[in-house]
């Protein structure tokens, strides 16, 4: 795992849009694994301007996102489908028949899981994940457990991670309790790991998933057994950890 400190949210926002367009550039048909909440949404907007100027090409990419509310259909404004196509979908050259996110729609989660599952497989699995990180050391949607998640699954929402996303709705009563997430397996699976976080509030889950034991309780922690993960993080998210 290799840490990489930065200053701020803005410097760590570019910095992760760097590795990022790298990897695009690199290989432009590239499947990447794509993130949702606040944390990325600096980064998504200096991709969308490089994308403008014509220095990043996402016309061959494929996107696979990590998860999605259940119960929340396509169109609706608190859906992860209408996140990502407001917030860098719809502003660059992808191709949105490539871009994929579970669907929450479906009451059947056995089948909406399974399907998904099979979709990111068929895919080769991506080339890189980006990940934010829960205060709770949650990845996704897998919540602390027992043990770590296998495939793509139905979770029931801590009362924490309801609160902290309740930011995003008008009353926290309307945060679904569910949804479909990729599984811990699946998301070790991805060649690269790209880890983001910023701010104070994040710095325990910050320490817990870089120096602390790897255990279920925080699955972040698990990606110290990954061979390729990088984490960009600011001054605040770090303030826990040693300077290196």
């Amino acid at each position: 795992m290799r840490i990489v400190r930065t200053t701020d949210y803005k410097d760590m926002s570019r910095k992760a849009a760097n590795v990022i367009s790298a990897q695009v550039i690199m290989k432009p048909d590239c499947v990447l694994g794509l993130a949702t909440g606040t944390t990325p949404l600096g980064a998504y907007s200096q991709l969308v301007e490089w994308c403008d100027k014509g220095d990043v090409d996402f016309s061959n990419v494929s996107t696979y996102n990590l998860d999605e509310y259940r119960g929340l259909t396509n169109d609706d404004p608190q859906s992860y489908h209408y996140f990502m196509r407001q917030n860098l979908f719809d502003k660059v050259n992808i191709d949105l028949a490539r871009t994929h996110v579970p669907d929450g729609s479906n009451p059947d989660a056995e089948a909406a899981c399974s399907e998904y599952d099979r979709m990111v497989r068929e895919a080769g699995y991506p080339d890189l994940q980006l990940l934010g990180i829960g205060n709770n050391g949650h990845i996704g949607f897998n919540e602390p457990d027992s043990c770590f998640s296998k495939g793509t699954h139905c979770v029931n929402l801590t009362e924490s991670t309801i609160k902290a996303n309740s930011r995003l709705f008008e009353r926290e009563e309307d945060v679904p309790r569910q949804a479909y997430t990729m599984g811990v397996q699946t998301i070790m699976y991805a060649r690269m790991i790209l880890v983001i976080a910023s701010g104070e509030a994040k710095a325990d889950a910050v320490y817990r998933m870089c120096y602390g034991p790897v255990d279920p309780d925080c699955p972040a922690s698990i990606l110290q057994l990954h061979t390729n993960c990088v984490v960009i993080a600011d001054e605040a998210a770090l303030s826990r950890c040693p300077q290196e």
